[in-house]
């Protein structure tokens, strides 16, 4: 069922290609790349081999990324979808 002047299954269409897009996208991104470190950057701990050679160019042991990736992630207060109301609070 297609809105206005959209046929039908537009909708459908749009959003397959926002997905296609994404995943292009993010395959196209690349993970870590150079040396890596045989000391942790923060701690200094010694990093394993087995985990330098499964992640090139890893500058973290696991204990620190565990706790990095457990941290909150803050964001501004960006109001994305334009709402008047939204706005004004």
């Amino acid at each position: 069922m297609a809105g206005g002047w959209a046929p039908d299954g537009a909708v459908n269409e749009q959003i397959e290609a926002s997905i296609q897009d994404e995943l292009a996208r993010m395959k196209a991104r690349k993970g870590l790349v150079g040396e890596s470190l045989e000391e942790c950057a923060e701690c200094g701990e010694d990093i394993p081999e087995a985990r330098r050679v499964a992640l090139p160019g890893v500058k973290l042991c696991i204990e620190c990324q565990n706790e990095r990736d457990g941290r909150v992630k803050m964001r501004g207060g960006i109001n994305r979808r334009g709402s008047k109301d939204s706005q004004l609070k």
